[in-house]
């Protein structure tokens, strides 16, 4: 009796062993190669807690079928060893998912003016990781399941009613799945990154989030949106980042017409020329419309990204207003009102009191011209007669 427990605490202590030198061994190889290459270390802090204890648990696990003397709580110990060897595997494939992607997004960053390509892929690198962190938990949970004698039994069963099965699940959860594949059709088909600045739902926001159900909108002030995937591929929306960040905004002002286009125009280089704000790009100041007893006049400026663009855009504006105010007050747009005496006939030689030529009314080719329009042919006849 004593003697198999003494088998029993030799073999664990020898697998302990075992595992503590391979542990110990893992970690100086993975010390040496991380002062060349960064994954080492990155592998080393996420992998190191669910390695040890995939070792721990195998070394008990090997100790329990080796020499354990209690043939009865052998099953049971066999059993639950294996599920936490399972667990274990579990975690540490995780573990080492998470450094896979981690390791490819330090290799794209998203800080730089330049980033559509850094954003596609950690947009799609997030949404496989946590893909992929999903099936591991699942086939973990049914290889647990798979260590139970009345699981197995029922295996076939379920199995075989797995078309039905389907199908039932697809009705019921129509709504998820639709979002789950919109979710990858979104990220997949590079219609919406991270970090891109979209118009969605009459809000304007960055994308903070995108995952398999849902995408996070973090507003400009500092609201959280969130909208379903379904929404972005039904629904259409602005992407003010999708081909570039680089982006054109305009700035309109209705004036009087004492206004001069010329000196706004000088003076519209020397305010985008002093600031940070405008890429050096376009600055351009025309006059779009002049009706309604107002010149509207419009300015188009360019910047790095929305937020500097707005920016801009206000500072243009604000310069533009004082300027008009300081140096062209006549420019200010004023309304007109004129007094007139209606009282009494118009006079002889009112032009109103003669008869009038018009294109369609006043003489003969009038009135035929206008008889192609309302059949008027014979009233046109008759009265050329009469004359």
């Amino acid at each position: 009796m004593w003697d198999g427990w003494m088998d029993f605490a030799i073999a664990t202590l020898v697998g302990i062993a075992v595992g503590i030198v391979v542990a110990v061994v893992a970690t100086i190889v993975l010390a040496i190669v991380a002062r060349r290459r960064r994954w080492a270390g990155v592998l080393s802090r996420q992998s190191r807690a669910p390695f040890r204890m995939l070792l721990l648990v195998v070394a008990l696990w090997a100790a329990v079928r080796a020499a354990f003397p209690d043939d009865t709580w052998r099953g049971i110990l066999d059993q639950l060893l294996t599920i936490l060897i399972i667990a274990a595997s579990a975690w540490l494939l995780a573990s080492l998912v998470v450094v896979a992607t981690d390791v490819a997004l330090g290799r794209y960053r998203i800080d730089v003016p330049d980033n559509r390509v850094a954003r596609r892929i950690r947009t799609q690198t997030l949404v496989v990781r946590r893909l992929a962190i999903a099936i591991i938990v699942i086939m973990g949970i049914g290889a647990v399941l798979l260590t139970f004698d009345a699981v197995r039994a029922i295996g076939a069963s379920v199995l075989a009613s797995a078309g039905i099965a389907s199908i039932v699940a697809g009705l019921a959860a129509q709504s998820v799945l639709a979002n789950v594949f919109a979710g990858l059709q979104i990220v997949f088909s590079d219609a919406l990154r991270v970090d891109d600045v979209v118009v969605a739902d009459g809000e304007w926001g960055r994308v903070g989030e995108i995952t398999l159900s849902y995408v996070v909108l973090d507003l400009w002030d500092d609201r959280r949106l969130v909208l379903p995937c379904t929404y972005f591929t039904t629904t259409p929306f602005e992407n003010w980042t999708r081909r570039g960040s680089e982006l054109l905004g305009a700035v309109e002002m209705d004036l009087d017409w004492n206004v001069s286009p010329d000196r706004m125009r000088e003076h519209l280089h020397d305010v985008v020329g002093a600031t940070e704000l405008w890429d050096g790009r376009t600055a351009v100041l025309q006059v779009t419309d002049a009706v309604a007893g107002y010149v509207r006049v419009r300015i188009l400026v360019t910047a790095k990204d929305a937020p500097t663009l707005f920016d801009l855009r206000c500072l243009v504006r604000e310069a533009m207003v004082t300027w008009v105010q300081r140096t062209l007050p006549d420019a200010v747009p004023v309304q007109r009102v004129r007094m007139t005496d209606t009282a009494g006939a118009a006079p002889a030689d009112d032009p109103a009191a003669r008869p009038h030529d018009g294109l369609f009314t006043g003489s003969v080719e009038a009135e035929r011209r206008a008889s192609t329009f309302t059949n008027a042919i014979q009233t046109v006849r008759e009265s050329d007669a009469e004359r």
